[in-house]
């Protein structure tokens, strides 16, 4: 008689570990709805406690790669203990790798990419079934928004992918290799799941895309949507107070989307648009596409529409062939822009980028001095943005209880953290808060309640 198959124990429980953007962050809930509805996983908050371990992983940063297998080295310590706990490795560095994933590391049992996470039911079953490893690493168009299970709402602020992949090539960037080109949902299936969300405790909504104001998807009047014309129709949708996106692309930023920060009462005044270099030389060697003039133009025109958007930026030094006078570009330029903050990176090649195949002629030391100069004026302008908000009464949209006892936690409109002694109760409303104190990253008010 042949013999059976040794059954599994049951799978409880589920800890995903994640990196990089918001797009990840928005992948990683939908893994753990569409976990909770196939075999009812509750998430841990420990990779020891948990049946099914997945990593949504992200190569934009240096060494990602090294990152992700050294992070699974100390689950190849769980998992020869237990070993029916189940591992896999999704996202960027899954679709990069694929099976040298698990060649390198043959207790993986799953590997899959960006647009293939909504088979990870099948994928679980099949290993259960079979014990078998499963690759699924190929690139479905848009595919899995079908798939997946009905969007819940997991806490005030959630997000909404509303496209996937860029079409951009900027030399430096992996992201069209790793997630594909730009295909956008339907503007219907968006604003579903905008309202589902809405049903439940969210009460502002992030749209997000590779390049999300690239967004052209089809309306429910049979015509193509660009991303401005999707705004105003989300903007639309009842219960929702509070409406951002993120990330933007300069050649995508119209005129319109310009105007639309001065017109949409529910769109937030910050802004993420990134532009990686002051200097025109690195901008064109880039493929950026635009050069410092276009840029510098947007930002007085996003201004003449919301004289007080808070804005953020990308910046990347010691990219191939960088100058002392390239560098110097970049900090003039962030001078003329004056930002809240921005993320700021030494250039590091990443494998399969055209740049990643030149010279990486900057020295080391080279890209730690300038990185250091870079950030010292990066604090300094992120220090007199926060201290701008001294005295000012502010509208916070309150999130959460915060570390100190007794403190609650909630951003303003644009995305400043601010504590204040409150009360749990409050959690969800939008309230007057005065400021008192400044910190690096966050902001001290006091509360106003009727009557103060």
């Amino acid at each position: 008689m042949k013999k059976q198959p040794k059954t599994a124990r049951n799978l409880d429980t589920l800890f995903i570990k994640t990196y990089g953007c918001q797009m990840n962050e928005y992948d990683s809930s939908r893994m753990a709805d569409m976990m909770k509805e196939a075999y009812g996983l509750r998430l841990v908050g420990q990779p020891a406690d948990a049946d099914v371990i997945l990593m949504n992983t992200c190569s934009v940063r240096e060494k990602a790669e090294e990152k992700v297998y050294s992070e699974l080295g100390r689950y190849k310590k769980l998992k020869d203990k237990r070993p029916d706990m189940i591992i896999g490795v999704g996202g960027c560095v899954g679709q990069q790798e694929g099976e040298r994933i698990q060649k390198r590391a043959p207790y993986v049992d799953i590997v899959f990419g960006p647009q293939t996470y909504h088979r990870l039911p099948e994928m679980v079953k099949k290993i259960r079934r079979e014990r078998v490893k499963v690759t699924e690493i190929d690139m479905p168009e848009i595919e899995k928004f079908d798939h997946l299970p009905k969007a819940e709402s997991h806490g005030i602020a959630d997000c909404v992918t509303i496209m996937e992949g860029c079409d951009k090539f900027c030399t430096f960037c992996v992201v069209p290799y790793t997630r594909g080109p730009e295909l956008s949902r339907p503007v219907t299936d968006i604003l579903d799941e905008c309202r589902q969300l809405l049903a439940g405790a969210t009460l502002e909504i992030s749209l997000l895309g590779q390049n999300v104001n690239g967004y052209r998807g089809m309306g429910p009047d049979g015509e193509e949507w660009d991303f401005t014309m999707l705004l105003y129709a989300v903007a639309e949708l009842e219960g929702l107070k509070r409406l951002r996106f993120s990330t933007s692309h300069p050649m995508e930023m119209t005129a319109e989307l310009c105007v639309a920060f001065g017109e949409i009462p529910q769109l937030m005044p910050y802004l993420h648009l990134p532009i990686q270099s002051g200097a025109d030389a690195l901008l064109k060697a880039m493929h950026r596409g635009h050069d410092r003039e276009h840029y510098l133009q947007l930002i007085d025109a996003l201004r003449q529409h919301c004289p007080d958007l808070a804005l953020s930026s990308d910046f990347i030094v010691g990219y191939p062939g960088e100058t002392d006078a390239d560098f110097e570009q970049t900090l003039d330029l962030v001078r003329r822009v004056v930002y809240d903050s921005a993320y700021c990176f030494k250039y590091s090649p990443r494998p399969g980028t055209p740049a990643g195949k030149a010279e990486d002629d900057v020295p080391l030391a080279v890209k730690d001095a300038r990185l250091q100069q870079l950030l010292s004026l990066m604090r300094e302008q992120t220090r007199q943005a926060m201290q701008r908000q001294l005295g000012k009464t502010l509208q916070v949209l309150v999130e959460k209880d915060s570390r100190e006892a007794g403190d609650m936690q909630g951003r303003t409109a644009d995305f400043k953290i601010v504590h204040f002694k409150g009360n749990p109760r409050q959690v969800g409303q939008i309230m007057p808060v005065r400021i008192t104190e400044a910190y690096g990253q966050s902001l001290r008010g006091e509360l106003i309640l009727a009557g103060d």
